[in-house]
């Protein structure tokens, strides 16, 4: 396999000559059970991972692949410094050699799954959270463990999805899982975590925090000496809030202020949030925010930080998923929209197409493009926010809203592309939708 690409295995690259777009995305109905162990101050967790799948492919699943997108940034270490997440005692396949800047792993599986079986893997998982302030990293006493826990790759027309690992964005495409995680650490850390959370006391000086979360893309957890606050959304949601004590009490209240809306609202505009509780993890230092099922990573300042725009991206990432690598603009653009209107925004106006630096930029180019031309990525959210908003105005805002509802339930908790957004705008208006497209760069 060649790193920085989408590969596709000897055995299903005929099926992509031939009517790819019938293949399944496989392995799903995938279920995690974890256990792990955090150290004293929550730098390093150690213990064991089951993951549970079915093959939902008319063909025999003879691997798969596990994304350790942890080592993203650090790769395969260096003498004396190991890449940050390992894996060893592989039991149920044979695992090979690491690849794509150790972020894959590939497992054989003891003989071929046919189409509705189900297997399961199982593996010891070492995590030592980084030096650095990042959405896997530390700030000060607290620490970030987003994309820290190995997950399982997609294999769908295209073939196996081993994207490389870019910071400037995202590179995640996963299918929507169940997981069941155990947390044992010491008592003095509060542990945000995805899922529905609940407490009970370890062993002495130690605390084991259990989550449940079913149907979400990815599982992310916080650790350290957070102050808490929890609420209840006037639509039923808890909305669990976690803040270093450094950070601006005006921001905080402003953040918890505006989470609790935006769930609301998004819940109403595309479809009632289906989870029950969502963190929100504050420091005054993390760069902007980060999203994760049931739980963002803000930056907050006295002004507060990006929680509206962090929240949407439950729907748009979350519940209607998208491969982010390729298709970046579907969960960016679509968040930065529900944001601008969140705030009432003026959009009129707000892009054209002078704005665009060269004839190869498109809003729907892929995270390899946005990564080799860093300076544009802003596009994502500049441009592709304001094309949402014109399509609005052509459509109609009930239109509009009509629709956004609609493609959201017809994709909840799949995967959606560019061509289904597309399909689903034109099927709302008589109007030849071609010359819009092509306007705003939607190729």
């Amino acid at each position: 396999m060649t790193a920085g690409s989408t590969v596709a295995r000897a055995d299903t690259a005929p099926a992509a000559r031939a009517g790819a777009s019938a293949v399944a995305a496989t392995p799903d109905r995938l279920r995690y059970d974890v256990t792990l162990r955090g150290d004293a101050d929550g730098s390093h967790w150690t213990g064991r991972q089951r993951v549970s799948f079915r093959n939902a492919s008319d063909r025999p699943l003879r691997e798969v692949f596990l994304r350790l997108w942890g080592n993203g940034d650090d790769g395969c270490g260096a003498p004396g410094k190991p890449s940050p997440v390992r894996v060893s005692k592989v039991r149920g396949g044979a695992p090979g050699r690491l690849t794509v800047g150790c972020t894959a792993l590939g497992v054989t599986l003891p003989k071929p799954l046919a189409r509705g079986e189900r297997t399961a893997i199982a593996l010891d998982v070492s995590i030592a959270v980084p030096e650095r302030n990042s959405r896997f990293g530390r700030e000060g006493a607290f620490r970030f463990l987003g994309n820290a826990l190995p997950v399982l790759a997609v294999h769908d027309a295209k073939g196996w999805h081993l994207d490389p690992y870019v910071s400037t964005g995202e590179s995640f495409y996963a299918l929507a899982s169940d997981f069941r995680v155990r947390l044992d650490h010491p008592s003095s850390l509060k542990v945000p975590a995805t899922g529905r959370t609940w407490t009970r006391p370890g062993k002495p000086g130690r605390t084991i925090t259990q989550s449940v979360a079913q149907r979400v893309r990815d599982f992310a957890w916080a650790a350290g000496p957070f102050r808490t606050a929890t609420e209840t959304s006037p639509a039923g949601v808890r909305v669990k809030s976690y803040w270093s004590p450094d950070t601006p009490a005006a921001g905080v209240r402003l953040t918890r202020q505006d989470g609790v809306a935006a769930v609301d609202r998004f819940g109403r505009e595309f479809g009632r949030y289906p989870y029950g509780e969502i963190d929100l993890v504050m420091t005054s230092g993390f760069g902007g925010g980060m999203e994760y099922p049931g739980l963002v990573l803000l930056g907050t300042t006295e002004e507060g930080g990006a929680v509206v725009h962090e929240v949407a991206h439950q729907w748009w990432y979350g519940i209607v998923g998208n491969d982010e690598y390729n298709s970046p603009w579907l969960d960016e653009s679509f968040a930065q929209y529900a944001n601008a209107r969140f705030y009432g925004w003026d959009t009129l106006g707000c892009w054209s197409e002078d704005d665009w630096p060269s004839d190869s930029a498109a809003l729907t180019n892929s995270m390899a493009y946005w990564a080799a031309h860093r300076d544009e990525y802003h596009l994502v959210y500049t441009a592709g926010s304001c094309a949402l908003a014109d399509l609005e105005r052509a459509l109609g805002a009930d239109t509009m809203a009509r629709l956004l509802k609609r493609y959201a339930h017809d994709h909840w908790y799949g995967v959606s592309t560019t061509a289904d957004f597309k399909k689903a705008a034109q099927s709302v208006t008589d109007k030849d939708l071609g010359p819009f497209w092509k306007q705003h760069r939607i190729r």
